[in-house]
């Protein structure tokens, strides 16, 4: 079976602040040019997307450096429960102690927030990794960290220090999952990106159980 894990992009759709808006507007109409054909204009972070490591650190890999190989693989997902701008940490993620020194490569978080990504009132006030937990996961050979949140860094603020441990590490960070909740604990996962060459690009994020 097949599950997407992908937020649908829309014209109009939320995105994180700053970036540039999502529009899809006519570019041709069958009516008048015999075909449809849609204009789109959004920013390579929109939706559901993966961060290459250029997004946050200088001279860092850009898509075009980031293979499939890399985005595709056994994952373990990590179920936390963390109120309005929480910051969780390593004893959410791993309460009983029970998870062993080596991880998959790739690691989805479930906070249960993609639920709330059309709420313009609390979307931005998601929950947040603790860098120390972030770093915990890159030790235990995370490659890949995925979140069903805006970001795993708390969305407004100057710094990401999540994001430079995890791409400073030359590794990647999938943001905007959707309904990772319902996955089993141990899952294959696939990041489809766009092939565009840039900090980062929309996936069509998979699992297959």
């Amino acid at each position: 079976m097949i599950h997407d894990l992908s937020h649908v992009v829309h014209d109009g759709m939320p995105v994180y602040p700053g970036d540039p808006e999502v529009r899809i507007g006519a570019g041709l109409t069958i009516a008048s040019d015999g075909v449809e054909v849609a204009r789109i204009s959004m920013g390579t972070h929109t939706g559901t997307h993966v961060d290459a490591p250029s997004h946050t650190v200088a001279g860092g890999r850009t898509m075009a450096s980031v293979s499939l190989d890399e985005l595709v693989g056994e994952a373990i997902v990590l179920r936390v429960r963390a109120g309005d701008g929480e910051t969780y940490g390593w004893s959410d993620l791993d309460p009983g102690g029970a998870l062993p020194d080596i991880l998959p490569p790739i690691v989805l978080i479930s906070t249960g927030w993609d639920a709330l990504f059309a709420d313009d009132r609390r979307r931005l006030r998601h929950p947040a990794l603790d860098p120390a937990a972030a770093q915990m996961l890159v030790d235990r050979g995370v490659h890949v960290l995925a979140v069903d949140t805006l970001s795993p860094d708390p969305t407004g603020g100057a710094a990401f220090p999540v994001h430079d441990i995890v791409l400073g590490a030359d590794h990647l960070i999938v943001e905007n999952l959707r309904g990772a909740a319902a996955l089993p604990d141990r899952v294959r996962v696939g990041f489809f990106p766009l092939k565009v060459s840039g900090d980062g690009a929309p996936v069509r994020a998979v699992a297959f159980t």
